[in-house]
């Protein structure tokens, strides 16, 4: 099978994956968690709450929804053109699953944005009163520590190509 196909099957299929996860369990959160009371995973530590975020990251910019679908509309076209000039997975690895976790995030919270006009947070870390978050905001997090990995190795291997 052709690589440009198998990148764009396996990024069509993790991406999908970890949509569907974060949908889910933002419907779980809905139905169980909705008008009731925070349900304690670890005591003062994780809980679960339900959250109606009607603005961007950590509840910043409250009520712009036509900002944020342009934005994500725009951040969509660049991530699909990004994973295009991929030329081989196994080179870019780590740059191909920042590029599936912003995705996968991107599109979860389009979809909250687009039928509910709010996206749904639940995942409450207490300790450092961190905001409320869900699935979709873990994915992005996740993509920004392993970007600064990446940028950190490319600037380490260029420094070492320059020295070489």
């Amino acid at each position: 099978m052709n690589k440009s196909i198998i990148k764009y099957l396996v990024f069509l299929t993790v991406s999908t994956i970890l949509i569907l996860i974060d949908q889910i369990t933002k419907r779980l959160a809905l139905k169980h968690l909705y008008n009731n009371k925070p349900y304690v995973i670890i005591d003062n530590i994780l809980e679960l709450t339900y959250v109606e975020n009607r603005g961007a990251a950590f509840g910043i910019l409250q009520n712009r929804q036509t900002m944020f679908y342009i934005l994500t509309i725009i951040v969509l076209l660049v991530i699909c053109y990004l994973v295009h000039k991929i030329s081989d997975i196994k080179d870019n690895i780590l740059y191909f699953i920042v590029l599936i976790l912003i995705f996968s995030g991107a599109i979860g919270n389009f979809i909250d944005r687009l039928k509910n006009k709010y996206v749904i947070d639940f995942i409450y870390f207490k300790p450092i009163d961190f905001p409320v978050f869900n699935f979709a905001d873990i994915y992005i997090t996740i993509a920004c520590i392993f970007m600064i990995f990446y940028l950190v190795l490319e600037n380490k291997n260029e420094k070492d190509l320059i020295k070489g």
